[in-house]
């Protein structure tokens, strides 16, 4: 059996809980890092907003 990486929408979805766990503990820091890691999950392409 092959292990397979975590998809994007599950990487957010732990990203969303640290961040709002930092948010309701008052750990700036947790909170940061949850909202960094946002972030780095989303897709090379812009996330689908375009500029004119």
């Amino acid at each position: 059996m092959t292990k397979r990486a975590p998809s994007t929408s599950t990487e957010q979805v732990k990203s969303s809980v640290k961040e709002a766990i930092g948010k309701l503990t008052g750990d700036v820091r947790v909170e940061a890092e949850g909202r960094r890691r946002k972030g780095e999950d989303r897709p090379p392409d812009g996330g689908g907003s375009r500029k004119n």
